[in-house]
């Protein structure tokens, strides 16, 4: 029974963590003053917050929405680095769709396909889909501050 518990709360976590952040990323995009400042490179920041942004929707999208929600959704990851442009507004109904396609796919996880490995390889070793949903979550976050310093930065 612990065991049950256990994973039905990391899920709940893991949803409320995602939604917090993909929050915060639209909270981030739409903080733009000038929208073509979220294309911006400078010096050493050499990914503009647009592409890190496309990346993120794209990552989540792929193993989260696809691998386990069976979301149709096909990725170019390198479009995600090389578009430029998007206009914001589609940027910010990307991520809204981001959040609404991970919330759902968790959401329909059971205990089992927590444990089970993740369906392919993603690292040099198989992982638990377990511990690439943690990872996913970091992966995230520091691309998020990324973002946030790049808004702070050459948004001025």
């Amino acid at each position: 029974m612990v065991g049950k518990t256990s994973n039905k709360m990391i899920l709940e976590t893991l949803i409320i963590l995602f939604t917090r952040d993909l929050q915060r990323l639209y909270k981030e995009i739409d903080s733009y003053n000038d929208e073509s400042n979220i294309w911006k490179i400078d010096g050493g920041i050499s990914n503009s917050a647009g592409n890190l942004c496309l990346h993120l929707v794209g990552n989540l999208n792929t193993y989260i929405g696809r691998e386990l929600g069976k979301i149709e959704y096909v990725r170019n990851r390198e479009l995600e680095f090389s578009i430029k442009d998007v206009p914001k507004s589609e940027l910010l109904e990307k991520i809204d769709e981001t959040i609404s396609i991970v919330s759902s796919s968790l959401s329909k996880l059971t205990r089992e396909e927590l444990d089970k490995e993740y369906p392919i390889m993603i690292f040099d070793t198989m992982t638990s889909t377990e511990y690439l949903l943690v990872h996913l979550t970091t992966h995230l976050t520091y691309h998020l501050g990324q973002i946030n310093y790049h808004r702070r930065l050459l948004d001025q």
